[in-house]
């Protein structure tokens, strides 16, 4: 399994808005120059985001986007779930009653429920303000200044 662009590049840009929160709504170009990232992709991104309520946003002149809520609310594995959809190894444990035909005979269906479970236990166990914290850690800066 492997992270897409676009869920690596949308946890980058909840740090970014987490890192930067001071109230006031920050343009795409800003988190772009940031971040090193297209502006066409980062609003294909920010929509995603903004449709899962992670951020909120305002139009005109003075818009741009904020987190929707505080950091520790949010965790890399929900970020992660709304750009990437399912993170299950395998497709038939994407649903909640595995409709494969096999199930019940297939000898490999425990290593992957087992994988699974190790990669939800870790992305869903880092929020965002862990990920600031530790920023601000490595940076020896306080964004909440």
């Amino acid at each position: 399994m492997k992270i897409s662009t676009k869920g690596r590049y949308a946890v980058r840009v909840m740090l970014d808005l987490a890192m930067h929160n001071t109230g006031e709504y920050i343009k795409v170009k800003q988190i772009a120059e940031r971040q090193g990232i297209s502006e066409k992709y980062l609003e294909q991104i920010i929509a995603l985001l903004n449709k899962g309520g992670c951020v909120k946003s305002v139009r005109g002149a003075q818009g741009g986007y904020r987190i929707a809520k505080d950091p520790a609310s949010f965790t890399v594995g929900q970020i992660l779930r709304l750009t990437e959809g399912s993170l299950s190894p395998v497709a038939c444990l994407d649903d909640e009653v595995n409709e494969c035909e096999r199930c019940d005979t297939c000898e490999t269906l425990e290593v992957w429920k087992d994988l699974k479970k190790a990669i939800d236990q870790v992305v869903d166990n880092v929020t965002i303000a862990d990920l600031l914290e530790k920023q601000e850690s490595r940076m020896g800066i306080n964004y909440s200044i």
